[in-house]
Formats: structure tokens, sequence, C-alpha cells
């Protein structure tokens, strides 16, 4: 849920386009001002060179690092022998570099999940032919020797050698038997769609197996609506009903399996699992002996690493990371799995920092320490022993990026105060930096391994000059100290004309979940990111937009995100009030005219904060897919931060749905009613508690629409109705 907001600020835009006009509504989804990007950064391996897919998606390009200036074409449409393509959406390259799977005609699933026809390209011979012709197919996924390709196609596992295909399971079926691929659950909240290994030698292939057939389904019903328009719907809706483990209900069984293909026989790991363990990853070696898997406790507390032989199916524990509460999913995923060591990101010391182990579970040391959270790993250099990460040790708003030694000694490698984001060349040489900061959009520069700048390539100045003209106030960071001691940080916009000696409605906005930062030192901060756009739309309008990050959000150390530890929404919302009243004292702003709004978790946290107490702090609300209770959602998500419901039924009863009698705001609700993800049950149940508890309330249905309530003029009206409510209530 966290990763929401920042898909959201991809489809959205900085500044209108005519100088000294005001922003307009359209402006903030109409994608015509965006910043300038560089996406598509594919570093190639062992090398300072780089690839990346042309703007007209012809071409796979090759260039320097260093330089910037190309090295050489890796595919061209134009220039293939065999199948011919019109274009191409995405690619992956083999071992030895001299075959390419090539993307086309992408269907997307859940949020990482796709469909597509991939097809086989061989570099040297230019030849370009179908992956397979009995279908689209899943993950395709490379051999370490480059001769094979593995795949998934309606929950079945298949090799091909790019002539011969041969069916490797056969108990795939949909809502019943996934093998390869994680279920909806696992892959919404472990981050992962590849549940393929391949043997180092090449000569095994291991996969995770689901068993969904005991999760329960929901039904999400479909009508025609339009932008697309669903036409089998057009007299009688659908369903679409998939597998959603909600809390405290059946999970998928996980197991673990390998295919010899050498002798065709398939065997499962002796994992020492229970019904209700989860294997969040598993992973290729560099020896053939050994394949890592992952699994993890229902409670999420534990993560085992165990190296499992392939051959045998015999499983030996090597790592056990228990630390209190729950193991973070960023942790788990952060796991660097190399050829002589594994590196482990974890929380044990009350920060997140990183641990070096032997490959066979041995602690060699810990990378870096201090009183701040490692927050991303580019990379460990087995040749020189370097770390290099990116943290936030100036500031829990900021982030740099670092090199830790193999004597323990750190170098900060980003000069410029803000928030710095790097891409590392293959060799660890040079890497590509993206800097900003609140009020400055994306710089990219090229630096090599000792911080020293090699050169700029993008800076988008033409931005920031248009910027300019419309004389916004800069975004503010400021803090405050509630009544219970707790420092906040939080920032605010004001209006261009701001005026301290009148007095300003205040609109907030938050997001508030487990882990989750809006208040960052970045230019993609704003309630829909980059820039600030749509908060400035409102500021224009008279209103003093502000985000406060609350307890429970991220990088402030373990303490600080899991004191919400079974009894999400409490503290969360706590805060939220306490920061509306210390706003309501500045002389600026009209304690009486406070609003505020959210998305997803920030949707539930506005309903938590709007029926905090009877004594109202928020005359407007605004709650856009909120969970209303959080029976209704996922059990890993949920599970990570509150057990299941039968432990802890006392803090699941901390919800919308028990506080609806001390509601008493103007409040909105917006939801799309295909979202699988935050389920429609959850504004169809609170609006009924409303109803009971006769609260007047509007609520705004979006026909067809996911989690992030978007297509044709859907967004467009789903912020003009944001909007409007404030204007008109505040």
């Amino acid at each position: 849920m966290k990763r929401f907001l920042l898909m959201c600020a991809t489809v959205l835009t900085t500044l209108h386009s005519f100088a000294g006009e005001p922003i307009e509504l359209k402006d903030c989804t109409n994608g015509s001002f965006a910043p300038k990007y560089i996406q598509g950064i594919n570093p190639l391996k062992g090398s300072s060179e780089y690839a990346q897919i042309s703007e007209d998606h012809k071409k796979i390009i090759k260039y320097s690092f260093k330089t910037g200036k190309q090295t050489g074409v890796i595919f061209d449409i134009n220039n293939t022998k065999g199948e011919n393509i019109k274009e191409f959406d995405n690619y992956k390259i083999s071992e030895d570099g001299l075959k390419l799977l090539i993307q086309t005609n992408t269907k997307p699933i859940y949020r990482r999940s796709f469909t597509a026809e991939f097809y086989l390209y061989n570099v040297t011979t230019k030849s370009l032919s179908k992956l397979s012709i009995n279908g689209a197919q899943q993950i395709p996924t490379f051999s370490p020797n480059s001769k094979y390709i593995a795949f998934v196609r309606k929950n079945n596992i298949f090799i091909t050698d790019g002539e011969k295909e041969k069916q490797i399971t056969s108990d795939g079926e949909f809502n019943k038997i996934i093998n390869g691929l994680p279920d909806w659950v696992n892959e919404e909240e472990f981050g992962f769609n590849n549940a393929l290994a391949w043997s180092a030698d090449s000569k095994t292939l291991s996969w995770i197996k689901y068993d969904e057939s005991k999760v329960k389904t929901y039904s999400l019903q479909l009508f025609q609506g339009a932008y697309p328009a669903l036409s089998k719907c057009r007299t009688y809706p659908s369903l679409y009903t998939y597998k959603y483990p909600k809390a405290g209900e059946d999970n998928s069984i996980v197991t673990a399996w390998t295919y010899s293909l050498t002798n065709g026989k398939t065997l499962q790991y002796n994992l020492p699992l229970t019904i209700d363990s989860y294997i969040p990853r598993i992973k290729t070696t560099s020896d053939a002996s050994r394949i890592i898997i992952y699994t993890m406790n229902r409670h999420q507390d534990d993560l085992n690493l165990y190296a499992a032989n392939p051959t045998t199916g015999k499983c030996a524990l090597i790592i056990k990371e228990s630390v209190p509460k729950y193991v973070k999913e960023e942790a788990m995923a952060g796991v660097c799995i190399m050829k002589n060591y594994i590196l482990i990101p974890s929380d044990r010391d009350g920060y997140m920092h990183l641990y070096l182990y032997s490959k066979d579970g041995k602690l060699i040391r810990q990378i870096e320490k201090g009183n701040y959270d490692v927050t991303a790993i580019y990379g460990y250099d087995e040749a020189t022993g370097n770390t290099y990460y990116q943290a936030a040790k100036k500031s829990p708003m900021t982030r740099d990026v670092f090199v830790a030694d193999k004597q323990g000694k750190v170098t900060c490698l980003s000069p410029k105060t803000g928030w710095n984001v790097a891409h590392f060349s293959g060799d660890y040489k040079y890497f590509l930096n993206t800097w900003s900061d609140r009020n400055n959009p994306y710089v990219y520069t090229i630096y090599d391994k000792k911080g020293k700048m090699v050169r700029e390539v993008l800076n988008n100045e033409e931005l920031k000059n248009k910027l300019k003209t419309f004389e916004n106030a800069p975004k503010e960071l400021f803090s405050l100290t509630t009544s219970e001691g707790i420092k906040l940080n939080g920032w605010m916009i004001k209006p261009a004309n701001f005026d301290e000696t009148k007095k300003y409605p205040v609109i907030m906005f938050q997001y508030s979940g487990p882990g989750s930062q809006q208040v960052t030192d970045n230019w993609s901060i704003g309630s829909m990111g980059n820039g600030g756009l749509f908060d400035y739309y409102l500021s224009q309008k008279g209103f003093i937009v502000v985000c406060v990050d609350g307890r429970g959000t991220g990088a402030r150390g373990a303490d600080f995100e899991k004191c919400t530890y079974l009894k999400l929404g409490e503290l969360e919302s706590k805060d939220q009030v306490e920061a509306a009243k210390w706003l309501g004292k500045l002389s600026y702003i009209d304690a009486n005219r406070i609003g505020i709004w959210g998305w997803s978790f920030g949707g539930f946290n506005t309903l938590m904060s709007i029926s905090q107490s009877a004594n109202r702090v928020f005359k407007a609300a605004v709650a856009i897919a909120p969970p209303t209770d959080w029976r209704f959602y996922d059990s890993v998500y949920t599970e990570r931060y509150m057990r299941t419901p039968q432990e802890n039924e006392t803090g699941y009863d901390i919800n919308p749905i028990k506080r609806v009698h001390n509601m008493n705001t103007k409040l909105l609700l917006c939801h799309g009613l295909a979202d699988d993800n935050v389920h429609p049950q959850n504004v169809f149940e609170y609006s009924e508690a409303l109803v009971q508890a006769d609260k007047d309330f509007k609520e705004n249905i979006f026909t067809n629409r996911n989690h992030g309530i978007h297509g044709g003029n859907t967004r467009h009206f789903l912020l003009r109705q944001i909007a409007e409510w404030f204007v008109n209530n505040l």
C-alpha cells in the first residue's frame, strides 16, 4: 500500500504553461508539464556501460556511464532476421549477453504480474523468433548458461531452448494451484513476481508452489463502463473472482520443488514448514549444489535462509533473523546473495543497518552503524569489499549515497543535501545520481566511485524557469512537539499572496502507513507527487496545505516506526489531531476551518482522525479507497502489524466503523468498484455504519476503477471533487 503514492506521482504534472496564469486543475492530470526523467537504465554486468530502450521503442542502445556516448546497438527492430515486430515494451539479457528476450503485447494482471508475448533474439545472428507459439508467457527466465528459458503459462512451468518446449508441471489451475508465480497476496505484500530459480550449472530448475485451494475468494463486479468499455457487460454485469486471504483466514499452502533436466525427475525440498509458513523468495547462487530459500513464520518476526540442494532436496538453515515485532518487508527484499557472502539488512539494534555473513551463515561484521536508517542497498563489490548504499544519515527527511570499505570507513558520495538516489555501473566504477529537494526538480549527474563529479546529464533548468513565473511560495519544512512530547516533522505550502495578519483555512494531507514518509526534502513530495502541483492548485484558492508524518512513519528507527504495532490507527490519528490543534494555535490559521484527506492507508487514518473524539477538530474530510476494518484487508500486510484477529481482537476493534458515532465532519468517501487491493466492501460497510448512526456524508463510486482510480476523465473528476469539497466546506 505504501508504494501506491509513488505510482500516482508518475502520472502527474508540475506547472501550468502560461506565465502569470493560475494553475488549472487540468494541469494536474494531463501530463504536459512533468519534469524530464532518465529512466530504463540497465547497468551491464561487470562493465561501465548500460543499456537503454530508445525513445521510439525500436532499439536497445548501449552507452558509456563515463562519457554518455553510444557504444553500440544491442537490438534494432529494423535489423533482424526471421520474425518482425513493430515495437516492444521491455527486454531481458542472458548471462553471456548473447541472447535477449524481447517483451511485446504486455497485459497487466496485478501490480507486478503480467502476461506478454516474448521473442528470443540472437545477438550474433540477429535472428528473432517467438519464444513459444502456444500462447502468452509470464516471467521467462534465462538459465545461467544462457541455453534454456523457463517460463509460466496458465500456472504451469515450461522450459524451452528456443526450439523445443517441454512442460514441467501439469497441476496448475486458476484459483487452485500456481507454479513458479506468487499468488495475489505474496506478490502484493512481499514485492515480487518471479518464484523460479535455476541452479548455477543450469541442470535443475527450482520453484515455489502455491496451493490456494482453501483460500476464500472475493468477487469484484464489473460493468460496461468506459475507457475501456467492457462490451460483454453491457446488459448484465460480470464478476472477477480471485483468491484473496483476509486477516486470520487461510493462506496458500507453500512448498518448494526442484526439477532435473538430466533425468526428468521432480522432487520436493524438505523445508521445515508449517501450514502457515511463507516462502517469500527463492534464489539462484553461484554454487550448483545450493539454492537459497527464504522462509518466514506467519507472525513475520522470524526470517530463515536455507541452503537447499537441488539434486537431493535436503535443506540446511544457515541464517536466522529474528527481531522484535516484525521483519520489515524491505529488509527481507534487500538481502543480497553473492558468490562468497550474504548481506543482510536488519533493525536488530534499533536502526536499519547492514550485516555481512559468509555464504555459510557466519557473521563476519556489521558494515556501518549509528542512529540512522539505511534505506537502500546498491551492492557489495566482492573485489574490493566496498558496500554501496543509501541512508537517512543527515536527517530522516534527506537521503545520501555512501560507501563503506572493508575496514568500516564510511564516505558520503553525494555532495548536495536533499534527496539522492544512485544507479551504479556493473563494475561499481561510476554511478548516475538523481538529486532533488523540495523546491528543485531532478538533476541527473554521473559521479565516479570516489564521489567525484564526471558530468551533468540533465538538470530540468527549463522547468525551474517556468516555475518562477508562478511566484508560488516555497515549500517550508517545520517540526512540532505533541502534548506527549513526540517531535513530528511536517511541510507547509502557503498561498503566493500570503498575509500573516489574515487567518487561513488549512487542508492537511497524510498517508501515515507503517514505514512510509510524506515529509521529505524531495521534489516528489506533495499529495499527488511531482512538485506538489495539486497542493499549489489548492493554495491559490486560499488554503494553506500541510502534511505531518506521525508515529509509525519511516527513517526514524525501529521504536518510532513499530510503536503502532497491534494498534494501527490509534497513535497515527492522535498525531494528526495534535498537529491540527498545534496549527490552530498559529496566528495566521483559522482553527475552525481545518480539513484532512488521504488515500488508502491515508484514507483509513483520515476516518480515524475525524472520529478520534466527539470534539470536532476537522471541519471537512475526504477519504479515498480507505480500509475501514483491518479484518477486511489481506493477511500478509495486516498480520505483519496486527497479528490475527483471533489473537488481537481489541486491536482490530480500533477502526472507523467502531468509532462512527464520533464522526461529526463533512465527509466525502471515494472508492473504485474494481479495487482488488482495498475492496469496496470497506466503504460499503462503513457507509452503512454511517447511515445507521444517522451521520450525513457524500459518496463517489468509480465504475470499473482499481485502487489507482484513473482512466479517461476519472482522475481529473476525482481531484475536482476533492478541491470543491474543501472549497465548499472550509
